[in-house]
């Protein structure tokens, strides 16, 4: 049984003085597998001090000694990508194929902040003004269960190119992938203090954090009421914050799309990540008189879905991260039901032949209005609501009609349509026929989804503070 009981600090790897412990549970079997011992303030506190000794170095490093930290973190994560994924599999019951997928995004973030890093404009002339980005100072990173490796190095690869040393704070409910990337961190050879990582409760190790003195930069991804707690607390240090939040995505399907690729993709859009993620189409836009149509459409898609063993490579689904998530969202079906939705597939019960670990139906509902509970909140497991719209007004309409603004995917043959439609709609990033990922595009949403963006020019500018200094040319 895995014991992790240790914090990555200014350089090296220590144990934490913390003294509470939790057990680390197999989501497929249901069988504890580990312990984790988590930090707490005093843990907190230290790192943060150890950023703040390395802000003057690093925020003073030169352009290629910033790049060759980049490379050389994205060499340590391919040299354990095999590592990487059984973590994924083992701690968080992703599918093998997806879990190499989520290993391999850690390295491609650090190497896209490298090349943008070679010739980023940190100082920019307009008239007599030259315009200068400065480091912001030490950042904090908040990240969540559902996407460590990508959502530690996307965060981190835009600080240390700004020249920001990071204090990363990881979710209780991954210590093993993150032991691992820091493992990969270390590997790297960054400077004492760059990087530091601790594993801990947020209401202990986080709210230490977040009230430090010397964090000047925030950067959360999590659900949309931790990140207004963040935002609030920071009012008083008017810290800078970027938060990354929930979404209720809605997946358009036009009325001359393809029903049956459309139905096929629509449960790849909605149920990646086992149904764990704030960009998944959950709602199904369906032109009313193509539901029924649609529906069988998805009944056939769905024998295509297979749970169980996320090693085997035919697995597309596996379980939910752990058995608070998996009541809660035997809650919500439990809600669909009450409030009159109709499963197209799934519902209530186990998956066939599964009688351990937290596996759920995959379940699509139809007969949903948008004023639906099931239609409204963020659920982050595989269900998903069939809606129907009259128009392209009233898809835009139905689309935008939710506090949430992440993400959305339109399907459909005419691309100048679904273009113009795409212009109409309130979110950050929205994909046409696909699940689409662009690491030099924004990222993050509108309204309650979130504020700032990450990736790209973005990710770097997020971490910088920017001055003018008028006159002398």
């Amino acid at each position: 049984m895995r014991r992790f009981d240790q914090a990555y600090i200014d350089g090296a790897f220590r144990p934490v003085l913390g003294r509470e412990e939790m057990a680390i549970v197999d989501p497929a079997s249901e069988e504890e597998n580990g312990r984790l011992v988590l930090a707490n303030a005093e843990d907190a506190r230290i790192a943060v001090e150890a950023a703040s000794r390395a802000f003057a170095g690093w925020s003073t490093s030169s352009r290629g000694e910033r790049i060759d930290l980049l490379n050389a973190l994205a060499d340590a994560v391919e040299a354990r990508s095999d590592a990487l994924t059984e973590a994924t599999i083992a701690e968080y019951g992703g599918p093998v194929e997806q879990a190499r997928w989520r290993a391999g995004l850690a390295a491609t973030n650090f190497r896209v902040a490298a090349r943008l890093l070679a010739d980023f404009p940190f100082s920019r002339r307009i008239n007599d003004t030259e315009v200068v980005g400065q480091a912001a100072g030490v950042a904090l990173h908040i990240v969540p269960w559902n996407s460590v490796y990508n959502a530690i190095s996307v965060k981190m690869a835009g600080a240390l190119a700004a020249g920001c040393p990071v204090v990363v704070k990881a979710s209780e409910f991954s210590p093993w992938q993150t032991e691992l990337l820091s493992e990969c961190l270390h590997a790297a050879g960054a400077p004492a203090g760059v990087i530091n990582v601790v594993t801990g409760l947020g209401s202990v190790a986080g709210e230490a954090l977040t009230a430090h003195p010397d964090v000047r930069k925030i950067s959360f991804t999590g659900s949309t009421p931790v990140g207004k707690a963040i935002l609030r607390g920071s009012v008083d240090r008017l810290q800078r914050v970027t938060l990354e939040l929930g979404g209720k995505a809605p997946t358009i399907v036009l009325d001359d799309a393809d029903l049956a690729q459309a139905a096929a993709q629509a449960l790849a859009i909605g149920f990646a990540n086992n149904g764990q993620a704030c960009i998944a189409g959950t709602r199904i836009l369906v032109q009313r008189g193509q539901v029924e149509a649609f529906s069988e459409a998805i009944r056939k898609a769905a024998s295509g879905i297979v749970q169980g063993d996320a090693r085997d490579p035919r697995t597309t689904l596996g379980p939910l991260v752990n058995r608070r998530q998996y009541e809660r969202v035997l809650g919500y079906l439990r809600k669909g039901l009450e409030e009159g939705a109709r499963p197209i597939i799934g519902g209530e019960g186990r998956p066939e032949g599964l009688e351990r670990g937290y596996f759920v139906r995959p379940t699509v509902f139809a007969n949903v209005t948008n004023d639906m509970t099931i239609a409204q909140e963020e659920i982050f497991g595989p269900v998903l609501c069939v809606i129907a719209y009259e128009d392209d007004a009233d898809a835009i309409r139905i689309a935008n009609d939710t506090p949430y603004g992440l993400h959305a995917y339109i399907l459909g043959k005419d691309i100048r349509r679904a273009r113009d439609m795409a212009a109409r709609i309130d979110a950050g990033r929205v994909a046409i026929n696909g699940l689409s990922h662009e690491p030099l595009a924004p990222f993050g949403g509108f309204k309650q989804s979130g504020i700032g963006r990450e990736y790209g020019l973005s990710g770097i500018e997020d971490h910088l503070e920017f001055k003018a200094i008028g006159g002398g040319f």
